[in-house]
């Protein structure tokens, strides 16, 4: 059974699930919609994501996509690790503008649900990762939006150096923070 754990950021939720293993390897249920209502997410995932990332140190992020295509995304890494992030970028929130990071990795398959309202992005720490991840709407290239990943006014502490040749061009040319609109008002509500 999942445990679901708060992060800092209102709505931003690490899970861990329990592996039943033997000598074939592992089982693991990595997401049931009923439970996760239970825990008041209630997320319509209608796409799944997977990224591959050969070199350390590549960077993917900061992104998001902007009302009415707003995606939550349900994140984990099937092979390697991450730091992965959330960033508030709801205008008016009390965090706006912060963050939250949390290493993610295969051995532990420990998974970071991510609201609509926030961007994202993660950054490899071993060769050969890969990603995976679900999104609450389909991919919208008319409302795919990013930040800088080194937006000074975020602050974002990177565990490792990242690799200017695994860079996008969309990565290196994202706009900051402050001169972004993210489409996104808080409401008053917590995520």
């Amino acid at each position: 059974m999942p445990t679901f754990h708060p992060l800092a950021l209102p709505g931003v939720i690490e899970v861990r699930t329990d592996r039943y293993g033997d000598d074939r390897g592992f089982f693991s249920e990595v997401y049931r919609k009923s439970l996760w209502q239970e825990q008041g997410v209630d997320a319509d995932f209608v796409q799944d994501n997977h990224s591959l990332s050969r070199a350390k140190g590549t960077m993917r992020g900061l992104h998001f996509q902007t009302p009415p295509m707003a995606q939550a995304k349900l994140v984990r890494v099937t092979r390697g690790r991450v730091f992965d992030v959330a960033v508030d970028i709801r205008k008016g929130s009390p965090t706006y503008g912060k963050w939250v990071g949390l290493e993610l990795d295969a051995e532990r398959g420990n998974q970071l649900y991510i609201p609509a309202g926030f961007a994202h992005g993660f950054l490899t720490m071993e060769p050969d990762t890969e990603f995976l991840y679900k999104v609450s709407a389909n991919y919208s290239p008319e409302n795919d939006r990013s930040v800088r990943y080194d937006d000074p006014a975020i602050g974002i502490v990177w565990p490792v150096e990242v690799n200017p040749e695994c860079l996008s061009a969309k990565d290196k040319n994202a706009p900051l923070l402050e001169d972004t609109d993210t489409g996104f008002v808080f409401d008053g509500a917590s995520a």
